[in-house]
């Protein structure tokens, strides 16, 4: 074991890797940070570059761009409220308020911090407890995937704002988005109106970035014509100490801790991803928090958590790809897919058979982590000049990011038809004070209930298996005792409301 560990060390640490190692960590974060770009598309335009490198070193390079990207997405959910990635969703919460109200060097060293601390901890994880973890992964069934996107579902009463209706009506919206296009079992077109631009379905990506990005700068155009003074996105920029910023992160060590590991279960289940953890992670920050009311003002718990929990789902996905040949995600295929073109067959042997490269992957891990850690701190200053730029020049500028991201997609015109017309529900959801995060969970989550739903019926006629089986039971137990809380919540945040208005009524 020893052995292995030193020669998958010395392989990592030679100098053309490590500098093969930055260069992907400085891609990813730059991919992600742009609206459209994900980190599955990064990964995938670095595969056919890896092919000359040897099996370790290309597979480090990957992994380089795999870290950088999770916390890439940060960067635009923090200064234009736009997440780059969708597993920066809930990032835009807390960290564009944060922002907004001058402290956008706060807002990025917060996520910064915690998305290192998130891969650290996930990376941990992976060396010590990676076959037990797989295992249970691997024994899950539609009826408990089913069960555990119903659960995270229940996140919609959390992420309402003032309006529980409200809130619930646009995760409705979103669950019927999700539904138009292709039947995800039989391919079978539905609700499409015999429309050739609705046949293909509405692309996830196309609608988180008319969703997000292109009512967020409908909105910053609107603001900008009322206002009388045509400053930038961001006003006032408060000076920050990174090294502060890391002791803040530290300071909040059950929300790090609880929000990694978060991370990491949902990056062991194959198919979930970080955009499920990062608003699972989120929703129990908040639900645990002494002060949930402060959540979406621009509070550092609700950075801290959205950011370890997608983070730490790199470290999770490696899980069941190393120990049982199952990827996690999408990026976890391809990593198994460099592997498999080295001629290294990915499963239980791997650490059998070449255990120099699975310790070298753990070790490329910790040594990404840290390469985003430093190129992100060495580059703060770089990031937080979009704030001085004005209006009228980084809304054009960010409008063309999007359309070109959203064309390259799938190089279809018909999907800038579909991002108008979304950016517009948006922008009319959002006027009408709608929240968008539910919409776009209901997005999110909605192929995958369905998906997983019928396959369990399909398997097991009997729809009281969901109850039988005890994984299953428990999640759903958890979703209705989540729906109660959320529901409990609102009413006495309502009630607290009324309170302080009748008081001041009465002065």
């Amino acid at each position: 074991m020893l052995d292995a560990f030193l020669a998958g060390a010395h392989q990592v640490f030679a100098f053309d890797t490590l500098i093969y190692m930055l260069i992907g960590s400085v891609a990813g974060i730059v991919a992600a940070a742009i609206p459209g770009f994900t980190v599955t598309m990064a990964i995938i335009l670095t595969l056919p570059l890896t092919f000359a490198m040897d099996p370790l070193q290309g597979v480090s390079v990957m992994l380089s761009v795999y870290v950088g990207g999770y916390t890439g997405g940060l960067i635009s959910a923090a200064l234009l409220g736009i997440p780059g990635t969708p597993s920066s969703v809930a990032t835009t919460f807390d960290a564009y308020p944060m922002a907004r109200g001058g402290e956008p060097g706060r807002a990025l060293s917060l996520g910064v911090w915690s998305s290192f601390f998130g891969t650290i901890i996930s990376t941990i994880i992976l060396i010590v407890a990676a076959p037990p973890l797989a295992l249970i992964a691997v024994k899950l069934g539609p009826w408990e995937y089913f069960s555990l996107i119903v659960f995270a579902l229940t996140i919609v009463a959390s992420l309402v704002g003032n309006s529980l209706m409200r809130g619930l009506i646009a995760g409705v919206i979103g669950l019927g988005l999700a539904t138009v296009g292709p039947d995800p079992m039989m391919g079978r077109p539905r609700l499409t109106f015999d429309s050739d631009i609705l046949m293909p379905g509405l692309p996830f990506l196309i609608v988180l970035i008319g969703i997000f990005a292109i009512s967020q700068l409908m909105g910053e155009v609107e603001d900008d014509g009322k206002s009388e003074t045509k400053g930038a996105l961001i006003p006032d920029v408060i000076e920050f100490k990174t090294w502060a910023v890391m002791r803040e992160v530290l300071m909040h060590p059950v929300n790090l801790i609880r929000s990694s590991l978060i991370g990491v279960f949902i990056g062991a289940l194959p198919g979930a991803g970080g955009s499920i953890a990062n608003l699972l992670a989120y929703d129990q920050a908040k639900r645990s928090s002494k002060t949930p009311e402060e959540f979406g003002k621009g509070t550092p718990d609700g950075v801290i958590a959205s950011e370890a929990g997608n983070s730490a789902t790199a470290g999770g996905g490696l899980i069941p790809m190393i120990a049982l040949g199952i990827p996690g995600s999408a990026v976890d295929a391809i990593l198994m897919a460099a592997l498999m073109v080295h001629g290294i067959s990915v499963g239980p042997r791997l650490i059998m058979d070449n255990a120099d490269l699975a310790y070298g992957m753990f070790i490329a891990m910790i040594v990404a982590s840290l390469m985003m850690l430093v190129v992100c701190v060495l580059s703060m200053r770089l990031f937080l000049r979009v704030t001085d730029i004005p209006k009228q020049f980084i809304v054009p500028t960010v409008m063309i990011c999007c359309v070109i991201g959203a064309f390259a997609l799938n190089n279809r015109v018909t999907d800038l038809y579909l991002l108008g017309a979304i950016g517009l529900v948006g922008y009319g959801l959002k006027s009408l004070d709608y929240p968008l995060a539910p919409l776009v969970l209901g997005v999110i989550l909605g192929p995958i209930a369905e998906t997983n739903l019928r396959r369990a019926l399909m398997s097991e006629g009997d729809w009281t298996v969901f109850f039988t089986r005890p994984i299953s039971a428990v999640l759903l137990a958890a979703a209705l005792l989540s729906v109660i809380f959320s529901i409990r919540s609102v009413l006495k945040m309502r009630k607290k409301n009324r309170a302080v208005t009748d008081e001041q009524d009465g002065d």
